[in-house]
C-alpha cells in the first residue's frame, strides 16, 4: 500500500525492513496463529548480496542477484511500501517518509546497514570511474569486473575500513578473485597488489588466518595491517593511508585499480533514535546479544546488520538469529520467559580463487564452529566453491526466505 492512502495505521507486529532478516522473520511468524503482521520497506527489488563478490570477479551476472520484492513478501503479511524515518518507542509509533504514523504492539527492527561514503572523502566522486569500484552496491559490482579485467600493469589496491561492516570477508575475497584472474592471463607479475586491513591479522580466528596468509603469499599480495584508507584524491589517483600500528603515520599510495569498501553504520534514523546504543558511534540497535530483545524496550526485537550483537554481519548470522527472534517474541507476547538463545554463529565463505573456497564458521567464542560433518571446511576446497556459487543462493531464495532454513 502507498503512504498516501492512510495517515495512521496500527499493526500487532511491525517489521521495519524487508531484506533478508525481515522476510525471514515474517515467513516464520506467518506459520503461527498471528495474523496481523506488516513489513515496512520501500524497495521494489530484493538482492542476494553475497553473490556481488562473484559479480565483481566476472563469474556471475548482476541480474542473477536480483528479484522482485513482491514475490517474497509472505502472502498474509501486509507490505507498506514506505521508508521509516523515526521511531518513538515510548509511544510505540514509527513515522515514515510519506508522513505515515504506524503504531504497533511489537516491533522487529532490521533495516540493514548504511554505507557511509561521506566518511571516506573522494570516494563518492570517483566511484564507478577511472578504475575505482566497489562490490558493495548492485550498480558498481559490474564495474569492478570491467576495471580489473582491463588492468594490465601498475598498482591494484583493495581496502577494508575499520569498524563493523557487512560481510567482513568481502574486501579480501575480491582481491583473491582478481589476483587469480590476473595470474591466469599472465599479468599478475606486472602488478603491484596491495591489501589494506585495519586488523592486526588476516582473520580473527587463527585457524582461518593461517590459510589466508598462505593465499596472500601465493599471489604476492602486500598486506598493510592495522591500516586504513582515509582519503581518495581524484586528481592524482592516489590514496592516503593511515598506519595505526605506527601511531597514525600517513602515507600516499598511487593506484591504477582500486576496490574500496566504505565505512558503515546503522541508518541515520536509527542512530538518532532512543533505541540506538548510546555507547556505539555506529548507533546500532541496542539488544541483548543472546535473546535479541532490546535492553530497554522489551516490546522491541532486532536482528541483522543493524543490531548491536558483536558477531560478524552476514546472512548466515541472520539465518540463526531469525528463529531466536520469533521464538522469543512469541514467548514475550505470551508473558513467558525467553528461552531461545543466539550463540553468535556466523559464517564467512572465503573465496580464495575462481575455483576454491574455505568456509569460516564461528560463534561468540571466536573458535571454529563447523556445521558440515566430515568435510574439513578450514581448507581451500572446490566443493565449497560450488556451495558458494550454487548451493547457498538456492537455499536463500527457496528455503531461508520462506522460513524453512
Amino acid at each position: 500500500m502507498k503512504g498516501a492512502e492512510l495517515k495512521n495505521l496500527h499493526h500487532n507486529i511491525l517489521i521495519v525492513g524487508g531484506g533478508t532478516a525481515g522476510i525471514a522473520v515474517a515467513a516464520r511468524l506467518q506459520k503461527t496463529d498471528i495474523h496481523d503482521i506488516a513489513i515496512l520497506d520501500p524497495s521494489a527489488y530484493h538482492y542476494y548480496q553475497p553473490l556481488w563478490t562473484l559479480v565483481g570477479g566476472g563469474i556471475v551476472r548482476a541480474s542473477e542477484t536480483v528479484r522482485e520484492e513482491a514475490n517474497y513478501i509472505p502472502s498474509r503479511t501486509t507490505w507498506i511500501r514506505d521508508k521509516a524515518i523515526s521511531i518513538d518507542p515510548d509511544a510505540k509509533v514509527v513515522t515514515t517518509e510519506e508522513d505515515l504514523s504506524i503504531s504497533y504492539d511489537y516491533l522487529v527492527v532490521c533495516p540493514g546497514i548504511q554505507l557511509d561514503w561521506s566518511r571516506l572523502p573522494g570516494s563518492a566522486e570517483m566511484l564507478g570511474k577511472e578504475g575505482v569500484s566497489s562490490n558493495y552496491t548492485y550498480e558498481t559490482a559490474p564495474k569492478t569486473w570491467e576495471f580489473l579485467k582491463s588492468t594490465k600493469k601498475g598498482t591494484a589496491v583493495f581496502t577494508m575500513p575499520s569498524g563493523p561492516i557487512k560481510c567482513a570477508g568481502a574486501p579480501q575475497k575480491i582481491a583473491y578473485l582478481a589476483s587469480d584472474y590476473w595470474r591466469s592471463t599472465g599479468v599478475l607479475p606486472k602488478l603491484d597488489v596491495h591489501l589494506i586491513l585495519p586488523t592486526p591479522g588476516m582473520f580473527g580466528i587463527p585457524e582461518f588466518a593461517k590459510v589466508l596468509e598462505q593465499v596472500v603469499a601465493r599471489y604476492g599480495i602486500q598486506v598493510h595491517y592495522q591500516s586504513e584508507v582515509v582519503e581518495l584524491n581524484p586528481k592524482t589517483k592516489t590514496i592516503t593511508v593511515v598506519n595505526n600500528a605506527e601511531g597514525g603515520v600517513k602515507s600516499t599510495l598511487d593506484f591504477d585499480f582500486i576496490h574500496i569498501v566504505p565505512p558503515q553504520s546503522a541508518p541515520d534514523w536509527i542512530k538518532a533514535s532512543p533505541i540506538s546504543d548510546p555507547d556505539s558511534p555506529e548507533g546500532y540497535v541496542q539488544i541483548d546479544q543472546n535473546t535479541m530483545q532490546h535492553v530497554r524496550y522489551p516490546d522491541i526485537f532486532a536482528l541483522g546488520d543493524a543490531g548491536s550483537t558483536p558477531n560478524s554481519k552476514t546472512g548466515a548470522a541472520i539465518r540463526k538469529q531469525a528463529p531466536v527472534v520469533v521464538a522469543n517474541l512469541l514467548s514475550h507476547m505470551a508473558k513467558q520467559p525467553l528461552a531461545a538463545s543466539y550463540d553468535g554463529y556466523s559464517s564467512c565463505p572465503l573465496v580464495t580463487s575462481r575455483k576454491s573456497m574455505l568456509l569460516a564458521e564461528f560463534d561468540y567464542s571466536m573458535k571454529p564452529a563447523p556445521s558440515i560433518p566430515i568435510i574439513d571446511t578450514k581448507k581451500e576446497r572446490y566443493d565449497m566453491w560450488l556451495l558458494k556459487r550454487y548451493g547457498l543462493p538456492f537455499m536463500y531464495w527457496n528455503l531461508m526466505l520462506k522460513g524453512l532454513a
